[in-house]
């Protein structure tokens, strides 16, 4: 088990925690995936793998519904992804992925949420170097499969790691390769749980306890705003 395994091990759970606000995160996604690719699962994979995401995140049916039909309704909002990238405090760098109808508004909380703290915003793609964008499937396992067998059929479409953990399969690869890896999944039926992207620091940086204090308080401001989805940094934990 390599790197990506220990990052995932490391990682605090609490985000994404709070029940109602994963629904919201999914809910918005559904509504990108539809107006991009429509309504119908069938024709749709991005939106086939999200319904796979509600489902393991217990989403209520009625919500995921609602969330269809609010895309397809002429009046309704505009989701787009943005992303948002500076340093917190004490030096750590620091990822925000958004989903967002009013971008004025969320880069003016995002900047807040930074200089307030005592971190700043940086330009788009400042900090991308120092993180591996990765897609990872969450897969149900097979009687009888070989783990280093496997992972040999998928190198050449971009997997970089696979591990098992009792009865689930956790594979990460290239960012890129995430709609052949749907499809050599669905087509191989493999049940997938779920499927989402991950920003892993290529190298982590060390704070002091009272530092890292500081940094949760920015996080908890962060965490509390409906446009962020997704909050990557390089704090080692």
């Amino acid at each position: 088990m390599g790197r990506a395994f220990e990052f995932r091990k490391a990682r605090k759970l609490k985000r994404w925690g709070n029940m109602a606000k994963t629904f919201t995160k999914i809910g918005k996604e559904i509504s990108i995936a539809v107006k991009s690719g429509g309504a119908d699962p069938s024709g749709n994979p991005r939106l086939r793998l999200l319904l796979q995401n509600a489902k393991a995140a217990n989403m209520p049916k009625d919500n995921v519904e609602r969330a269809i039909k609010k895309a397809i309704s002429k009046d309704t909002e505009d989701y787009r992804e943005v992303v948002y990238e500076g340093y917190g405090p004490h030096g750590v760098a620091v990822v925000v992925e958004t989903f967002t109808d009013n971008p004025t508004r969320t880069v003016a909380n995002v900047r807040s949420y930074f200089t307030r703290n005592g971190g700043s915003l940086g330009t788009s793609g400042s900090l991308s170097f120092m993180f591996e964008h990765k897609c990872v499937f969450k897969l149900k396992t097979k009687d009888n499969i070989d783990l280093e067998d496997l992972e040999l059929e998928l190198i050449d479409l971009g997997v970089t790691e696979i591990f098992a953990e009792e009865d689930t399969l956790f594979v990460y690869a290239e960012f890129e390769s995430f709609g052949a890896l749907q499809t050599y999944f669905e087509e191989n039926k493999f049940e997938i749980i779920s499927a989402e992207f991950e920003r892993i620091p290529t190298q982590t940086k060390t704070i002091s306890p009272d530092q890292m204090a500081d940094f949760e308080k920015m996080l908890a401001k962060f965490e509390e705003d409906e446009d962020v989805s997704n909050i990557f940094h390089n704090m080692k934990e």
